[in-house]
């Protein structure tokens, strides 16, 4: 079992920045690949960022390449999302995913693929 528990929402205006943790309970973090999703209100879950368990890989949609950035801490067993450049459409509750995996480079990037969920924290972009 393992607990995930997200810190680093906020208020923020456009043009600015913002760096979600997630912190994981259990051993052996670095078995589990990472996912970012958010879900703003009467929108479905959208999938943000994905980070394998050696955290060599990712993997982004269009919708944030190139201003997010996830990465993570083995040592720590925290995965971040660095937001720049956030944008009124960033509005959302974003939640950090896990799945146990074998091999260190995979990437999962359907919600439906992972067994574990944090609760979740709010952004809110200001236009």
């Amino acid at each position: 079992q393992v607990q995930l528990v997200e810190s680093g929402g906020g208020l923020v205006q456009a043009g600015g920045s913002l760096r979600l943790s997630c912190a994981a309970s259990g051993r052996t973090f670095s078995r589990y690949a990472m996912g970012w999703f958010r879900q703003a209100p009467g929108k479905e879950r959208e999938f943000v960022a994905a980070i394998s368990g050696g955290g060599g890989r990712t993997n982004y949609p269009d919708s944030v390449k190139g201003r997010f950035t996830a990465s993570r801490d083995n040592a720590k067993n925290t995965v971040y999302l660095q937001m720049n450049s956030l944008r009124p459409e960033d509005t959302a509750v974003y939640s950090c995913a896990a799945r146990t995996t074998y091999y260190s480079d995979i990437l999962y990037l359907n919600g439906d693929d992972y067994t574990y969920w944090g609760q979740g924290t709010q952004v809110t972009v200001s236009s």
